[in-house]
């Protein structure tokens, strides 16, 4: 597929984002995805059914989370290593502005607005961080943490998780531990569907 193909794809993708994905009815609407692909450079997922390669050292379970600048609503640079001896939810999205991305952060804000008080709950896009602030006021989303990887999309090649030919983040959900290491990980195999995010949640509340 060239880049051309992607760009139109991508395009289509989108243009959907009339969708109010707040509502439970729009989150049940989307397939959740049950399996994970691989991470990392050699791998693919599929955006409508056409492989995309992924760049990138492959995030493992059972391995500290790799060290990573990503940007924070401030502009401050933030190391995603250092996770301050906390338990951490990191939902990885390509695009807010995307219907099923939309449904991904509200599930994570909403699905158990208890855990956040327990664990920290964190968003990471390509988005700037405007529009990241932007969407998070706008979605009365208070319980997550954005973070956003333009600028040299550090945590993308990090992880195995850049969409090589897009420059977007591959959707994916990596439970950390207290200590920073990797407990469980989701790459989600088809980008227009949503991780597991209960069956996440439910593994980070063994690690608390």
């Amino acid at each position: 597929m060239t880049i051309n193909k992607y760009a139109v794809v991508v395009s289509a993708v989108l243009g959907l984002t009339g969708v109010c994905a707040s509502h439970a009815d729009d989150i049940q609407a989307t397939k959740v995805a049950k399996s994970s692909a691989e991470a990392g450079a050699g791998h693919t997922v599929t955006l409508f059914g056409n492989p995309v390669p992924l760049l990138g050292e492959p995030v493992r379970v059972g391995e500290p989370l790799p060290a990573a600048m990503v940007t924070a609503g401030d502009l401050k640079p933030v190391n995603l290593a250092e996770g301050g001896g906390k338990v951490r939810i990191i939902s990885v999205v390509p695009s807010l502005d995307t219907p099923v991305c939309e449904a991904q952060t509200h599930a994570l804000s909403e699905k158990d607005r208890k855990l956040a008080d327990q664990l920290e709950m964190i968003t990471i896009s390509m988005d700037l961080p405007f529009a990241q602030q932007r969407f998070a006021k706008e979605a009365k989303i208070k319980n997550v943490k954005f973070y956003s990887d333009y600028k040299t999309a550090d945590f993308g090649n990090r992880n195995g998780l850049l969409l090589e030919p897009l420059r977007l983040l591959a959707r994916a959900v990596i439970v950390v531990d207290k200590d920073n290491v990797v407990r469980y990980l989701q790459v989600v195999p088809e980008e227009t569907e949503l991780p597991d995010l209960p069956a996440a949640m439910a593994f980070a509340k063994t690690l608390l």
